[in-house]
C-alpha cells in the first residue's frame, strides 16, 4: 500500500520575515490560523488524512512553540510504526544551518537511509490547502516519474514569489524559472502563470542522487526549484502535477482547488477572511477532511449580557468564535477569536483578528486589525481607527492598511 513505502518530510524552518511581527519568536508554520490552529496544522492533517503516517518535520528558526505544538498535539499510534517527529538541524554535514531547501533534506540524508521509502514526500508547512497525497502519488506512479512537483494556477503579477512552470500536453514539465519577473503565462492565457506550489514527490533513489550532486555543485544555493529544477527536467522524467484535479470527500466545486500560501500579512488576512463567509470558499467543518491540531481544556465559548444599567446583548455575526472565548455585551462583526479571547462590554470588534487571551475592553473599537496574544487593549482605546496614533504605537501597517499589534504589546498607561 501507498502508506506503507510512503515517507513525508516537512520544510518547517522558514523565517517568515514577510510575516513580521507575527513571526517575531515564532516560526512561520507555527503562526496560529482560524481561531485554534497553526498553519502548520494543514499539512500534517493532509498526510494523515491520506493515510500516510511516517512524517519528519524538519524545523530550524525559533522553533519551539513550534517544537511544543507538534510533541503536545501530534501523537501518533507509535505501535503500528506512525509518527510525526520535529527534526532539529543535526550539523550531520557541517557546522552550518540549512542554506536552502534541498540542503534541508541533504543534511537529513540519514532518516533517507534509515527508513528506505520508495517514495518521499517533500513538502513546505506553510500553506492553507487539502488535498489527498495518494492522488498525487499515484499520479507519479502512473507516469512512471522521477519527480513530481504540484502546480496551481495563480496571477501572473505574483510570478516574483514563485516557480514558474511550463507543460506539455503529457504533463511533463518542459520549462522552470525560479520568481521571474517577466513570466512565460500558461497558453491561452496572458494573466496567470502555472505556479509550483512547493511539493513534491520524489522516487527515493533518484532524490537521493540529485541532493548529493546538488551538495558538490560550486554557487549552489541549494533550493529545489532554483538550483535543481531549472536544470533537471532536461535530464529526468519531471512531471507536472495538476493540483485541481485533486478530489476531497465533502469539498464542493467552490472550494475545490483552494490554495493559498500565507506568506504575507495581506495574504494571510485573506486566507483567514476566506474561511468567515456565509458560504466559505475553505471549509473548516467538512467532517469527511478533518482539520487536526492540539487540544486544550478550554470551557466551550460563551455570549453574555453585558450587565449594569446600561448593558448591552453581545453580538457576533459572520465569526470565528474559539472555545473559552467570552463575549460579555460587546459586539464583534467578522471576527476570529481564538481561545481566551475576551470582549468587553460596548466593544467592538469588526473584520479583525484576535489571537489567544486578548482583551478588548469596554468601549475600545478594534478595526481590520491582528492582535497577537497576550495583549489587553484599555478601556475607550481604537486599533485600526487612526493609522497616525497606531504607527506611533510601533505597530505594523501593511500596504493594504491591515494593523498588526505583535505579541505581549503594552499600552501606555493614560
Amino acid at each position: 500500500m501507498i502508506r506503507d513505502r510512503t515517507l513525508a518530510m516537512v520544510l518547517a524552518g522558514g523565517e517568515g520575515k514577510r510575516l513580521l511581527p507575527l513571526t517575531l519568536d515564532r516560526a512561520k508554520p507555527a503562526v496560529p490560523f482560524g481561531g485554534r490552529y497553526r498553519i502548520i496544522d494543514f499539512v500534517l492533517s493532509n498526510f494523515v488524512n491520506s493515510q500516510i503516517h511516517k512524517i519528519k518535520v524538519l524545523t530550524q528558526y525559533k522553533s519551539n512553540s513550534l517544537n511544543q505544538h507538534i510533541v503536545r498535539g501530534w501523537n501518533l499510534s507509535t505501535m503500528l510504526g506512525h509518527y510525526i517527529e520535529a527534526v532539529p538541524p543535526q550539523m550531520n554535514i557541517g557546522k552550518e544551518w540549512y542554506r536552502g531547501s534541498a540542503d534541508a533534506i541533504y543534511h537529513n540524508l540519514n532518516i533517507l537511509t534509515d527508513e528506505m521509502p520508495d517514495i518521499t514526500c517533500v513538502f513546505g508547512g506553510d500553506h492553507i490547502y487539502k488535498m489527498d497525497v495518494r492522488q498525487m502519488i499515484q499520479f507519479h506512479r502512473d507516469t512512471r516519474a522521477d519527480i513530481t512537483v504540484a502546480a496551481v494556477p495563480a496571477p501572473a503579477a505574483m510570478s516574483i514569489h514563485f516557480g514558474v512552470i511550463e507543460a506539455d500536453h503529457n504533463h511533463r514539465m518542459i520549462g522552470f524559472e525560479e520568481k521571474p519577473a517577466a513570466p512565460k503565462t500558461m497558453p491561452g492565457d496572458p494573466t496567470r502563470i502555472l505556479a509550483s506550489m512547493g511539493n513534491y514527490v520524489f522516487s527515493t533513489g533518484p532524490l537521493m542522487a540529485l541532493l548529493k550532486d546538488d551538495a558538490a555543485r560550486p554557487g549552489s544555493s541549494h533550493d529545489f526549484g532554483k538550483d535543481i529544477l531549472t536544470r533537471v527536467y532536461k535530464e529526468l522524467q519531471v512531471y507536472v502535477y495538476d493540483f485541481a484535479t485533486n478530489r476531497i470527500p465533502g469539498v464542493d466545486a467552490r472550494e475545490q482547488a483552494y490554495w493559498k500560501d500565507v506568506g504575507t500579512i495581506e495574504s494571510y488576512y485573506e486566507a483567514s477572511m476566506d474561511l468567515i463567509q456565509p458560504m466559505p470558499v475553505f471549509s473548516l467543518y467538512n467532517p469527511d477532511w478533518p482539520i487536526y491540531s492540539s487540544y486544550l481544556p478550554h470551557p466551550p465559548a460563551k455570549l453574555v449580557h453585558g450587565g449594569g444599567e446600561n448593558g448591552k446583548r453581545a453580538e457576533a455575526t459572520d465569526s470565528l468564535i474559539a472555545e473559552g472565548a467570552i463575549i460579555a455585551g460587546g459586539s464583534v462583526h467578522r471576527g476570529i477569536l481564538f481561545p481566551r479571547v475576551r470582549v468587553h462590554p460596548h466593544a467592538e470588534v469588526t473584520d479583525s483578528i484576535l489571537f489567544e487571551n486578548v482583551h478588548v475592553g469596554p468601549g475600545a473599537r478594534v478595526k481590520r486589525a491582528i492582535i497577537d496574544k497576550n495583549v489587553s487593549i484599555p478601556a475607550g482605546a481604537t486599533v485600526g481607527h487612526d493609522h497616525e496614533l497606531d504607527r506611533k504605537r510601533g505597530f505594523v501597517i501593511d500596504s493594504a492598511g491591515i494593523v498588526v499589534a505583535p505579541k505581549g504589546y503594552r499600552f501606555p498607561e493614560a
